[in-house]
């Protein structure tokens, strides 16, 4: 059963508003994957606001906390959160292995590919020999171009020929595939760094993205790799793969509350066309079975 199923389960289960149903209404965003603190946040909230508007109807309660989650959500975006779809752009793919980074890098490819921009796909997880076959797989079957370098290379120097290629060549879009390790955070930074020092020295006029992969499934410890990574370079969006009909779907809500990082992409499937934009409306209007 997924998140917005087992809420509205929740509110159809009462019939008063009361102190259980808020200390209830807690325990069942925490199992959500809403988190403890978001979770106490947003019951306070509604309690506050049902006491102002004086509603006593569980289904109006649950509209009321639609709205309050939704506002939280808007809060985190902004007009600029897209910028790089339009314009001369370097996108980042970071995250651990095994949450679906190569092939969120890949889709990416695949959805401004089929938008017309010109895309150049990068392999610079140069430290996991199956990275670069498998992001060589996605440029086949997506059509982008596709610069990489030898195992156990330098991924600076494959960011270097891929901006020299692509201002060459007049590419849009560079989707940059980094290494996944966290076992070791200065020497992460430091690659992310040199990486981040290679774009702005040589490609300045372009829009730099760093998007991180989280896997939705893994719940609270999708927001604590999104921290990690926000802590050694600078995020800008999540790309939350595995959200379909998952039970722990208000790790979104968590995510963008409490890191302020807006969820961007989200994966509903294994297909190639399965990565599309976050959408905030209809997220919520999950949660109102429409």
């Amino acid at each position: 059963m997924g998140f917005f199923d087992k809420l509205s389960d929740f509110f159809t289960g009462y019939e008063e508003i009361d102190d259980e149903f808020f200390e209830d209404l807690t325990d069942t965003l925490i199992m959500g994957d809403v988190g403890m603190l978001t979770a106490q946040q947003l019951t306070d909230e509604l309690r506050e606001r049902v006491r102002k508007e004086r509603v006593s109807d569980t289904e109006e309660a649950k509209r009321v906390l639609v709205r309050i989650m939704e506002e939280r959500l808007d809060a985190i975006s902004t007009e600029h959160d897209f910028d790089f779809e339009d314009k001369k752009s370097v996108v980042l793919v970071v995250g651990v292995n095994g949450v679906g980074k190569t092939t969120s890098a890949g889709k990416l490819a695949a959805r401004y590919r089929a938008l017309g921009r010109k895309v150049m796909l990068v392999a610079a997880d140069t430290f996991r020999a199956a990275a670069i076959e498998q992001l060589t797989s996605w440029a086949m079957k997506t059509g982008a171009d596709i610069v990489k370098g030898r195992e156990g290379g330098d991924p600076g120097s494959v960011i270097y020929d891929a901006i020299q290629s692509a201002k060459a060549r007049d590419y849009d879009m560079l989707i940059v595939d980094t290494a996944g390790r966290l076992h070791n955070k200065k020497n992460l930074m430091n690659e992310l760094s040199k990486i981040n020092q290679i774009i702005r020295s040589e490609y300045p006029e372009a829009v730099k993205e760093t998007l991180v992969v989280v896997d939705a499934s893994t719940g609270q410890n999708a927001k604590e790799q999104a921290k990690e990574f926000n802590e050694v370079t600078d995020v800008s969006g999540v790309v939350l793969t595995k959200l379909d009909g998952s039970a722990k779907g208000g790790i979104v809500i968590a995510i963008e509350n409490e890191l302020s990082i807006p969820v961007k992409f989200v994966g509903v499937g294994e297909g190639v066309s399965d990565l599309r934009r976050f959408d905030v409306e209809k997220y919520m209007r999950g949660m109102l079975g429409d």
